[in-house]
């Protein structure tokens, strides 16, 4: 299971064009939350900065395993879903 994002190349100078709030709780969302936890606005960001090919997920569920901050310690997270319905609204969801 491919994110939306994943899709979009990602180029050293990928910059976003707009954010928005996330409204509803989905799939992506899950993952942007913990992007975002662990200090990066989405994958693109993440991936440019920590210049890795793929993001570890849990194989069952698709969410985001495993993300290393900036200061490289080591975000850990479940197979269940972790972003509840309170914090939905935190989360930004970039357009490219």
């Amino acid at each position: 299971k491919k994110s939306e994002v994943s899709e979009v190349m990602t180029k050293a100078d990928m910059k976003p064009k707009s954010m928005h709030r996330a409204k509803i709780w989905s799939d992506d969302i899950e993952n942007l939350y913990r992007f975002q936890q662990a200090g990066y606005r989405d994958e693109v960001e993440y991936k440019q900065v920590k210049q890795v090919d793929e993001v570890e997920c849990w194989p069952e569920t698709g969410f985001v395993k495993k993300l290393q901050r900036r200061d490289n310690t080591f975000y850990y997270y479940n197979r269940q879903r972790e972003c509840e319905d309170k914090d939905v609204h935190k989360v930004k969801v970039y357009v490219y």
